[in-house]
């Protein structure tokens, strides 16, 4: 059992509630910004994906008839289309269900009455273990923390500058004792690098309670401590976000749907990786369980919510679980999921730990994809003076997330789902994948020389400011000196043309600088718009968030 605070037990029955449609929303596909962050609106342009229906929110009115029927809506999921509700009695739920735009109920919370079910640990991890890794002469300022990062030629992405900076994180876990607080995250903390915090299971800001599991998942992301530990990104910027409950050991499926919930906040803040160190498969209430059979990446709602967060761009990475030695043996929610990332445990030596799950999904897909260290991993301990070693697919999998930021930060051109090849591409087993090892143990070096440098969607720099801006923009870039007529154009986020703006163009022969002052009609919609300027023999292309 995991180091914890005691908290709030949940209250009263929790119901997943799905809508039939969106029809009457308020939100648009041509005005993004009203519900996607610029940095989020940013990766779907840079990476081709399209905004689509699935980004618009929840159709409001449907959530405030849910709430005027007497259910309490904790959240909503506009990717499932659905929401997650509390209601006190029968004669509620059955109010809700007598919603003309409610397409189905089912339960995903208990009352506050525990049932002993039996079940693995949701968690992916068992445990603190006595004894320190071996430490070489190369481990310098990463401490107890190198053979985890060696194992994978971390040290080449870091050496050559690229720790994750410019790179967002999320982590969902089940809380983060002490985050705020030890000296081990102190650069992140001074760096303003926690981007977002919240808690869905108790609706407040703070995640920092509860439980000490994402904290070692954190000193394996993020602790920067020269000459003890060094995580595999401690120069990403992090999301921290508390969605398992897991007070008085309970399992339910409303934790699947606090993940998606977080993960659609994530994604809207602008987040580029996920890292989920929890499995689900069985729950306090039997009839919630999955079998075998649901893990095919299209069952549930976790896993779903998974790879809709991998369809916007995000590189998401999954612990694998440890159920290798149990009878249930296979991977879990969300590790099925076809574009995520599942990472297994090995032990330094490379050899695969025995509680580390395989595959294959039930439609017999490869799984684990990769895998690193999951046995007495190097993390923080919750005072603050001493290295923690812990053991578990929980901690293989963050280290690989770490990894594959610094990889992306380094290949800043590349696909997340190209970055998810690479590493795959470039595992020591990847020549034979199994259902043991997945395509083993990734190679970052040679990931790197797998990733494109050029991307058909990456445009030019130029300088643009104020960026977002209101009424007016100015943009300088380099010119070549050719005296020529010029054409700007601007193509909003659907791909299509605007011509609701005025420009008027200077050009500096002596420095070669042409300087563009675009002034916006008021017809001009919010959102973020592709402006090419295109000569005979020069074109430039930039961006342009309208306010």
């Amino acid at each position: 059992m995991l180091v914890g605070l005691e908290g709030r037990a949940q209250t009263g029955n929790r119901y997943w509630v799905e809508f039939i449609d969106k029809s009457g929303t308020p939100y648009r596909l041509d005005q993004p910004a009203a519900y996607l962050s610029a940095r989020a609106i940013e990766r779907r342009l840079k990476q081709g994906i399209a905004i689509d229906s699935s980004d618009l929110p929840v159709n409001p009115s449907y959530l405030a008839a849910v709430s005027s029927a007497g259910a309490i809506v904790r959240h909503s999921s506009k990717w499932l289309n659905g929401a997650t509700i509390e209601a006190p009695d029968a004669p509620t739920l059955a109010r809700v269900q007598a919603l003309p735009f409610v397409r189905s109920t089912r339960k995903n919370g208990l009352s506050t009455h525990h049932n002993e079910h039996p079940r693995p640990s949701k968690f992916a991890w068992h445990g603190l273990q006595e004894g320190a890794p071996r430490q070489s002469a190369d481990s310098g300022q990463y401490g107890a923390g190198w053979e985890q990062l060696s194992l994978h030629k971390g040290e080449w992405l870091h050496n050559r500058g690229f720790r994750g900076e410019g790179v967002w994180i999320a982590v969902f876990d089940a809380g983060f004792i002490e985050v705020d607080r030890l000296s081990c995250f102190d650069s992140l903390r001074r760096g303003n690098r926690i981007a977002d915090t919240w808690d869905f299971v108790d609706l407040t800001p703070n995640p920092y309670g509860f439980d000490a599991h994402g904290t070692y998942v954190m000193g394996c992301l993020a602790a920067w401590w020269p000459g003890r530990l060094v995580g595999t990104a401690p120069g990403a910027t992090y999301l921290l976000y508390r969605t398992e409950n897991n007070i008085g050991g309970s399992e339910n499926q409303i934790e699947e749907d606090n993940w998606v919930a977080a993960a659609e906040r994530a994604d809207s803040a602008g987040a580029d990786v996920f890292n989920t160190s929890l499995a689900y498969s069985t729950f306090d209430d039997a009839l919630m369980d999955h079998t075998y059979s649901d893990m095919d990446g299209q069952t549930a709602r976790i896993t779903r919510g998974a790879d809709f967060a991998a369809s916007k761009g995000i590189l998401v990475v999954a612990s694998a679980g440890n159920y290798g030695n149990s009878a249930w043996k296979y991977i879990a929610a969300p590790a099925d999921g076809d574009s995520v990332l599942a990472v297994g445990a090995v032990a330094r030596n490379r050899s695969r730990v025995a509680f580390s799950s395989q595959g294959p999904t039930s439609d017999g897909r490869i799984k684990p994809n990769v895998m690193a260290v999951g046995s007495g991993a190097a993390s923080c301990d919750l005072t603050g003076q001493e290295v923690a070693y812990v053991s578990g697919t929980s901690f293989s999998g963050p280290i690989m997330a770490g990894l594959a930021a610094c990889l992306w930060q380094s290949r800043p051109n590349a696909r997340s789902m190209q970055v998810f090849k690479a590493l795959e591409m470039s595992g020591d087993r990847s020549a034979a994948p199994d259902t043991f090892f997945g395509h083993g143990i990734p190679d970052v070096s040679r990931a790197w020389q797998l990733l494109p440098t050029t991307n058909q969607n990456q445009l030019t720099d130029a300088l643009v400011y104020p960026n977002p801006c209101t009424n007016e923009v100015v943009v300088e870039f380099p010119w070549n000196g050719i005296d020529q007529d010029y054409t700007l154009s601007a193509i909003d986020a659907l791909g299509r043309r605007s011509n609701n703006f005025r420009c008027t163009a200077q050009f500096s022969l002596n420095d070669r600088r042409a300087t563009l002052f675009i002034e916006f009609e008021p017809n001009m919609r919010a959102g973020l718009y592709v402006f090419k300027w295109i000569t005979t023999d020069d074109r430039k292309s930039f961006r342009i968030i309208k306010n």
